[in-house]
């Protein structure tokens, strides 16, 4: 399976940008999606998930009512749709895929994801 996440850039506090990840070689709609983040001198952190039969989703604190997760399993992909960036959002961002689907307290951990996108630099000024 790969993963390739794209969208990112240099946007201006307040902006909105869209993340895509594309998914090959062999990817279900029943697979877990997520985004992880990782700024500089940071560790990786989940910021939203969803699964993939019934479509739920995990967002993390930082990112509620700003980020919005989707998925059109027809094309293999998964959107991160980003509004009120905040320059605390800068970070690479990462796609991930998992074949299991584990409880909330999991999804929001890197455990249950097997497949990693290379990531994609998001970039807000003050």
């Amino acid at each position: 399976v790969q993963l390739q996440a794209s969208g990112g850039g240099l946007v201006q506090a307040g902006g909105s940008l869209r993340l895509s990840c594309s998914a090959s070689g062999g990817t279900s709609s029943r697979y877990l999606m997520g985004w992880f983040r990782q700024a500089p001198g940071k560790e990786r952190e989940f910021v939203v998930g969803i699964r993939g039969s019934g479509g739920s989703t995990f967002y993390a604190e930082s990112v509620k009512g700003r980020f919005t997760i989707s998925r059109d399993n027809a094309k293999n992909a998964v959107y991160l749709q980003m509004n009120s960036l905040k320059p605390e959002d800068t970070a690479v961002y990462y796609c991930a895929a998992g074949r299991t689907n584990p409880i909330a307290s999991v999804v929001v951990t890197t455990t249950p994801y097997d497949y990693w996108g290379q990531g994609t630099l998001v970039t807000v000024s003050s």
